[in-house]
């Protein structure tokens, strides 16, 4: 059974750092793209960020210099370090998996994954 979960968020103040986790489970993880997306209160869900198979990342505008993904296929984990963090980062954030060939790049779209963990919470603010 494939399975994505998530850790690491929590209350943090504007300017600080996070580190989330998304460990996974049941399938083959080094044969995934594994993205991170977020959905804000009254919001949709956002593409944040993306890594595959080869290690070749894509980030949205609003997260390229502070946010950085990462992945350890041996312990078939993802990581997202997360740094100068504001308010508009408020959000839960999931992590998501697509099986992909591996010199295929990785979208940003919720819509083309189709495994997502929980999700974890993520709050901003002082």
């Amino acid at each position: 059974q494939l399975q994505l979960v998530e850790s690491g968020g929590g209350l943090v103040q504007p300017g600080g750092s996070l580190r989330l986790s998304c460990a996974a489970s049941g399938f083959a993880f080094d044969y995934y793209a594994i993205g991170w997306f977020r959905q804000a209160p009254g919001k949709g869900r956002e593409g944040v960020t993306c890594i595959t198979r080869g290690g070749d990342t894509n980030y949205a505008d609003s997260v390229k210099g502070r946010f950085t993904i990462s992945r350890d296929n041996a312990k078939s984990t993802l990581y997202l370090q997360m740094n100068s963090l504001n308010a508009e980062d408020t959000a839960v954030y999931y992590c998501a998996a697509k099986a992909i060939a591996f010199s295929t790049t990785c979208p940003l779209t919720s819509g083309d994954y189709p495994y997502w963990g929980q999700g974890t919470q993520v709050t901003v603010s002082s």
